[in-house]
């Protein structure tokens, strides 16, 4: 598969991550808030915190998704290793560790607050568990892309 053809189809799955996203923390969190707060009235003071949380744990989600959609461009400009990318990766690791942290915390302060519960932490943790995954891909990729630039840069001297 060509580069510019591989660019274009990583930018679709972009864009579908991104409407994705949008829809799940835009549409399906705050109706899922609303219909809590029908069903069980006493829920009432939690819906607005937990609502800008879980818009607090999306921006860097979206802002993955920007440095994600900057290397495709690199990709289907032909220079899928270079230092730009290894960055881009190394950004990525940061916010995914970042979001992972603010996810855990964040739940851990809420239930101290008395807006959470013991079984939402225990299924927020496979949530922090794949943000970790991401954040140590991430950076395993920044390191050896860095690599590959260098030794890219080295060969292209040689000749």
């Amino acid at each position: 598969m060509e580069q510019k053809t591989l660019a274009k189809w990583l930018k679709v799955i972009l864009i579908g991550v991104t409407i994705c996203g949008l829809i799940v923390f835009f549409m399906i969190v705050p109706a899922i808030g609303k219909s809590t707060v029908e069903e069980w009235p006493e829920f009432a003071n939690r819906y607005w915190p937990w609502l800008i949380f879980s818009w607090l744990f999306a921006i860097p989600c979206f802002i993955i998704v920007y440095f994600c959609w900057k290397i495709v461009d690199n990709i289907g400009k032909d220079q899928s290793f270079c230092l730009q990318n290894a960055d881009y990766f190394k950004w990525i690791s940061l916010l995914a560790g970042s979001d992972s942290r603010f996810l855990f915390i964040g739940n851990i302060v809420l239930m101290f607050m008395n807006m959470n519960h013991a079984g939402v932490i225990l299924r927020s943790l496979v949530i922090v568990f794949i943000g970790i995954a991401v954040t140590i891909a991430a950076a395993t990729l920044s390191h050896l892309v860095k690599k590959a630039a260098d030794l890219q840069q080295e060969s292209d001297l040689t000749i």
